[in-house]
């Protein structure tokens, strides 16, 4: 079977993938949200030279499954470390790669650093993980990790709470909340992840903090979806889509629609009968978007999309901060022909993955109206039960 041949055959989940060279020898090892699509854009007939030329010197292809885009990420990492593939290193050397440090201390953060600057840290100083190839990726695995064990960027017993601290990314440092010991066992925490031990990391604390487990278990985040992948699987995960629709008005109905995988889930759509006096649409959207929270067994979605503009999204950034709810967010304004609203400090990152999947937005946005007004006509001809 050839290597195109198997590539279709892989599975539609994250992982990592290694060509291999007649020799047994790894000519590169990459990683995927879907490693059937990733793997068979190599077989494409527009590829960098470079990489053309590793397709056609590979005999054997061989690819390790992961629950989560963010083990595929740290394994990939892990791997390139221990074998250093021929066409994973575009320079001489390692400098232009980035590393994620852990120093000693008290109070110790990750620090991102490249790989000329890893001379700071004498052996034995620091722990050092990486090389990471995508500087934006490595700091959004961070953001990710650091919602279930926070660590501080602060100056510790500075008198004054940070701004992390307010939205639940920092444990409290800067006011002494929290022990150097207790924060350590923090920090424990996360160096485990990057060491690839997620697995006995869950099991440890699933008998102490099971809260944190469960968060480490159902780890999934639009931001660890670049471009290129967001292009091969032509989705980013799970959309939830808000609409209002009332009649001048009166009879507000909110309306959630569902995309999974880049097509509607409509069993997991949902209706809600708004309380909220009539004609405050902000407080509308809150009621809808505070109670729909409040179903924990409803999956969260990787990105949430709002039929509106600024005011709608600058007012939901400040709910969103209120619940600590490190989310995704983007308003359709209908006014301004579409255009794609971000809150104040998204990344480039995730504003280019939004623009490419700016279709699917659309088409949630479309089913969440689409919805709602049917609800409306009902509720007005007295046929509507919502939430």
């Amino acid at each position: 079977m050839d290597l195109s041949a198997k590539a279709k055959k892989l599975p539609l989940t994250p992982g990592v993938y290694e060509f291999i060279g007649a020799k047994g020898e790894i000519l590169y090892i990459g990683r995927a949200t879907s490693l059937r699509r990733r793997v068979l854009q190599y077989f494409q007939k527009q590829l960098e030279l470079r990489l053309a030329e590793m397709v056609d010197s590979a005999v054997k292809l061989k690819t390790i499954n992961t629950e989560t885009v963010l083990e595929a990420i740290i394994l990939e990492a892990n791997l390139i470390k221990k074998h250093w593939p021929k066409y994973n290193i575009k320079d001489k050397d390692d400098r232009s790669f980035n590393y994620v440090v852990f120093a000693q201390g008290d109070y110790p953060r990750p620090v991102i650093v490249r790989g000329r600057e890893l001379s700071r840290f004498p052996r034995g100083s620091a722990k050092i993980f990486g090389p990471f190839q995508n500087a934006t990726l490595l700091k959004n695995t961070l953001r990710v990790i650091r919602r279930i064990f926070p660590y501080s960027t602060c100056k510790p017993f500075a008198g004054t709470p940070c701004f992390d601290y307010q939205i639940g990314l920092c444990p409290g440092a800067c006011l002494g909340l929290i022990a150097p010991v207790e924060y350590r066992r923090n920090i424990a925490n996360i160096i485990k992840i990057f060491e690839g031990k997620k697995k006995q990391l869950i099991k440890t604390l699933e008998k102490t903090k099971p809260e944190a487990a469960a968060g480490l278990k159902h780890i999934r985040d639009a931001s660890l979806i670049t471009r290129d992948e967001l292009v091969a699987t032509g989705n980013v995960g799970r959309i939830e889509a808000y609409d209002i629709s009332h009649f001048a008005g009166q009879e507000a109905v909110g309306a959630m629609a569902v995309f999974a995988s880049g097509e509607p889930d409509r069993s997991a759509y949902r209706l809600f009968n708004i309380h909220t006096p009539a004609g405050d649409d902000l407080r509308a959207l809150e009621e809808v978007i505070e109670r729909r929270l409040n179903h924990r067994e409803w999956p969260l979605p990787d990105v949430f999309v709002i039929d509106g503009g600024r005011p709608q999204i600058d007012f939901l950034k400040k709910v969103f901060a209120e619940r600590r709810l490190a989310k995704p967010l983007v308003g359709l304004s209908k006014l301004a022909g579409d255009k794609l609203v971000y809150p104040a400090g998204t990344g480039r990152d995730f504003k280019t993955l939004a623009e490419n999947a700016k279709l699917i937005f659309l088409r949630a946005r479309d089913e969440a109206h689409r919805f709602g007004n049917s609800a409306r006509k009902k509720k007005l001809a007295g046929r509507f039960r919502g939430k």
